[in-house]
């Protein structure tokens, strides 16, 4: 659990004093990138991340603590992105700019130009992914979660989850070594 999450659940298993703004900054980016992972519309993503925020103020005393926060409002996130209706946005390719070394490291123009060239077309491979494969990889990557919380956001066991996140991960090495035979 997060630092501030105890914190959290008490407050909103006792009084629901936790504030907008402190939600917003704790899990503002964790809530707009997977929003973006369902939908790749920046458009729908803003309009979901405030919907989701505000339900989840809203409605912090119904928050049991069964899950962490975050699994909470990423349940919230995927729930309303799913009432979005934004199956066509799924067609679309968007890069996405991920930063895989080190922050110490001094890295030239070319090794940069790369290093993004090639988490791009990772990122791209993973976009084209069935949606149920491309969702657990996403809860894992970007977010951390483990393989429990991934189910019970998803309301699946979590066999279900090893099995999608094992395909995926497979779909995925198998592309990048076609690729590279190529």
């Amino acid at each position: 659990m997060q630092s501030n999450e105890m914190g959290y659940m008490a407050k909103a298993g006792y009084a629901p004093a936790v504030t907008l703004r402190e939600m917003m900054e704790e899990y503002g980016s964790d809530v707009w990138n997977y929003a973006f992972f369902l939908t790749r519309s920046r458009e729908q993503v803003n309009d979901i991340s405030q919907e989701v925020f505000l339900k989840a103020y809203r409605n912090i005393e119904k928050f049991r603590g069964d899950s962490s926060l975050k699994t909470w409002l990423l349940t919230i996130t995927r729930n309303t992105a799913f009432s979005y209706g934004k199956s066509n946005f799924w067609r679309r390719f968007i890069t996405l700019d991920t930063k895989q070394h080190l922050p110490n490291e001094v890295r030239s123009a070319e090794q940069e130009a790369l290093g993004n060239a090639y988490a791009n077309r990772i990122w791209e491979i993973i976009m084209a992914l069935p949606k149920k494969n491309r969702e657990v990889l996403a809860l894992d990557i970007q977010h951390g979660l483990s393989i429990a919380e991934m189910a019970k956001l998803l309301g699946v066991a979590e066999g279900t989850v090893k099995s999608r996140l094992a395909r995926a991960r497979d779909k995925v090495r198998i592309a990048i070594k076609e690729e590279e035979q190529e």
